[in-house]
């Protein structure tokens, strides 16, 4: 999507604001006994609390209000009768819809007791996503987004997952550009004011890829590694980038 109006910019935000407040109360509703279901139906309690709905159940009847992944499980995790243990490692994703704008963000957390290598991993690639959406402007190259994942996860010893990708968003889930998270000098694009896209890290320990599962939609680690995802949804401007998932 590219930014028409300040009607755009107005219903980005709320629906942003919306995913962020339903993100932080998830995580501070999940506690160890409970299934990823029930945490699930929670936060589709609280979007439509607000007069939002899950835009990949409402588009692809993904079955859940939200993808919950724990553990070697990273990406797109359906919420199941699994019941969360003390010590997981949990990714919580909302992608909702509202007035006919859509954001996107995601969020990676541990159940105490905490591990801290965990808690490294989880600090290090919520910063590097931090950092990479302040450098980004109208005019700046596409592929640089890329390129700086790969820097800082190099920087804090970490791996890139090569085959999860940030991406536009606004008017649907998925809308170009598809962005790659590594360095390809071939793609000339450019960010322009306007233009509504996530950006999303997944910093690993070990893998460079992740796995889809048999139901279709999850994405799975091979054994020995971690990781976790950050995501926010930014609107390109000639200064700093607006994000539109803050609480």
């Amino acid at each position: 999507m590219t930014i028409g109006s300040v009607a755009d910019i107005e219903g980005l935000k709320e629906i942003g604001k919306i995913v962020a407040v339903t993100i932080e109360k998830m995580k501070a509703y999940a506690e160890a006994g409970m299934t990823t279901r029930e945490l699930d139906e929670y936060g589709g309690s609280v979007l439509e609390s607000f007069g939002a709905v899950s835009a990949p159940k409402r588009d692809f009847h993904f079955p859940g209000h939200s993808c919950i992944s724990v553990g070697r499980s990273i990406a797109h995790g359906i919420p199941g009768m699994y019941k969360l243990q003390e010590g997981d490692l949990l990714n919580i994703d909302v992608c909702a819809a509202k007035n006919g704008y859509i954001a996107d963000s995601g969020s990676s957390f541990q159940l105490p007791p905490y591990d801290e290598t965990v808690t490294e991993l989880c600090r290090y690639t919520h910063q590097a996503m931090l950092n990479i959406i302040d450098s980004l402007r109208d005019g700046t190259k596409l592929n640089e987004i890329g390129r700086q994942m790969e820097l800082e996860a190099k920087r804090g010893g970490y791996r890139v997952i090569r085959n999860l990708c940030s991406h536009g968003v606004g008017r649907a889930i998925h809308e170009e550009p598809n962005i790659l998270p590594y360095y390809d000098k071939r793609d000339r694009r450019v960010l322009r004011e306007g233009m509504v896209i996530t950006v999303e890290p997944f910093f690993s320990t070990g893998a460079d890829y992740a796995d889809e599962q048999r139901d279709g939609w999850s994405l799975r680690l091979p054994r020995g590694s971690m990781a976790v995802q950050y995501e926010h949804t930014i609107i390109i401007t000639k200064d700093k980038p607006i994000i539109v998932t803050v609480a």
